[in-house]
């Protein structure tokens, strides 16, 4: 399990989920009773970012076990790439919001999570059409 190319993708997309919840995305200052205060945002800052958040980071992690139903995997993965972009989509509406924003370094890691969904589909797509070849071959 752990061996297959898409396992790791979807473990990254993992990993990057979480890591979204620890580093900033982007600092900068916001508005609060007329007076400006410094804000960092994070996935955890915004409750529809959270929500979203973990659930790619869930969805992700429940993949990983669905290595015997390829199609459903392959299924998931293009819902965690939706979920992703509208996770990416969330920030930026977020960051227009905000007064002189500056991109943070692991600002990174929201984009890793729809590339890795992506990848792991390409993979679990490969092997069904592997599966499907060698069942041609009986």
């Amino acid at each position: 399990m752990i061996q297959r190319r898409q396992t790791l993708y979807l473990l990254l997309a993992t990993v990057a989920a979480l890591l979204s919840f620890m580093f900033p995305f982007l600092t900068g200052k916001e508005m609060d009773k007329g007076v400006p205060t410094d804000i960092s945002l994070k996935a955890g800052s915004r409750f529809l970012i959270l929500l979203l958040t973990g659930a790619s980071l869930v969805l992700s992690a429940v993949i990983i076990f669905l290595y015997n139903n390829r199609k459903q995997q392959m299924l998931l993965c293009w819902l965690g790439l939706v979920i992703s972009v509208l996770i990416i989509v969330m920030y930026i509406l977020e960051m227009n919001n905000i007064l002189k924003p500056t991109l943070a370094l692991s600002c990174i890691f929201p984009f890793m999570i729809p590339a890795c969904y992506f990848l792991a589909y390409r993979y679990i797509h490969k092997d069904e059409k592997l599966i499907k070849t060698l069942d041609k071959l009986r």
